[in-house]
């Protein structure tokens, strides 16, 4: 029969109040690469002072990344990730009240965070790893299923498509199918456009301008476009350090446009907007 853990029915509940603000992620990265904060939270009192900090800004999910996803990045042994994941998952439970995401292409990863209860599994690949699928329905947390093209180390080398909203729209349904065939519950599946993820400026803009219709096919959307180049871009090639209020004003634009869950590195900020934004609009 396999582990099965029950339902977070608070979580998904959440989620569907589209009369509140968005759930705010906050990204808690345990590498030594990540292109905006790696080896910033390395030793165990830098992570509890991370995990703390989240959840005290107004964090409703951590997200842990062991391995970098960024264009150019190199893979991360199993093992290695494991190694970093594991300890900051248990700890994150011991701190904060916080449902906890884990953002992993990897079986083994998602396997042993699903074990431990993770409330949500953010999966670049979108389930595509063998045994990935199997490992997930066999659970039920939720699924955070996200469009790339390509691999992280070439992904940004020239991408190209022929019409950029529908392939990845196109994409996300499809593995949306193979979900429900294999059992997941539709509740439990989230839909990421995968901003810089294979994708120019362009790209990406066309994709943002379009999340209305994304919200339309009735599934959560996370939207995670903090810090990234595409920001740094449309600030005339701000430094990361600089793009704090860019990233801000494209998760509230997000919000406005119906995603679910903003995926930021500026927690606060982010909370303190959607507050305002939401006694405004």
């Amino acid at each position: 029969m396999g582990f099965f853990y029950g339902v977070n029915m608070s979580l998904i509940a959440r989620l569907h109040q589209v009369e509140m603000p968005p759930l705010i992620m906050g990204i808690l990265n345990v590498t030594p690469d990540s292109f905006s904060d790696g080896g910033c939270y390395l030793g165990s009192d830098q992570l509890k002072y991370r995990i703390e900090q989240i959840a005290q800004q107004g964090a409703q999910i951590i997200d842990i990344g062991g391995e970098s996803t960024r264009p150019g990045a190199a893979v991360v042994p199993v093992e290695e990730e494991l190694d970093r994941v594991m300890p900051a998952l248990e700890l994150t439970r011991q701190l904060t009240d916080c449902w906890v995401s884990v953002d992993t292409y990897k079986t083994p990863v998602m396997k042993a965070a699903l074990e431990l209860g993770v409330d949500l599994i953010n999966d670049v690949n979108a389930l595509q790893a063998p045994g990935s699928l199997e490992v997930v329905a066999d659970s039920s947390a939720l699924i955070c299923l996200m469009h790339k093209l390509g691999q992280p180390t070439t992904m940004q080398q020239a991408p190209r498509y022929d019409d950029v909203v529908a392939e990845v729209f196109g994409f996300l349904q499809a593995r949306v199918q193979v979900c429900l065939q294999q059992g997941i519950a539709p509740e439990r599946i989230v839909l990421d456009p995968g901003f810089g993820f294979g994708k120019t400026l362009i790209h990406n803009v066309m994709l943002f301008q379009q999340l209305e219709s994304m919200v339309a096919l009735n599934y959560p959307v996370l939207v995670g476009v903090s810090r990234k180049t595409m920001i740094g871009q449309l600030l005339h090639d701000a430094n990361v350090d600089q793009r704090m209020v860019g990233s801000v004003t494209a998760a509230v634009v997000a919000a406005l446009k119906g995603a679910r869950i903003l995926r930021v590195h500026d927690v606060l900020e982010t909370q303190q907007a959607l507050e305002v934004a939401w006694a405004l609009k």
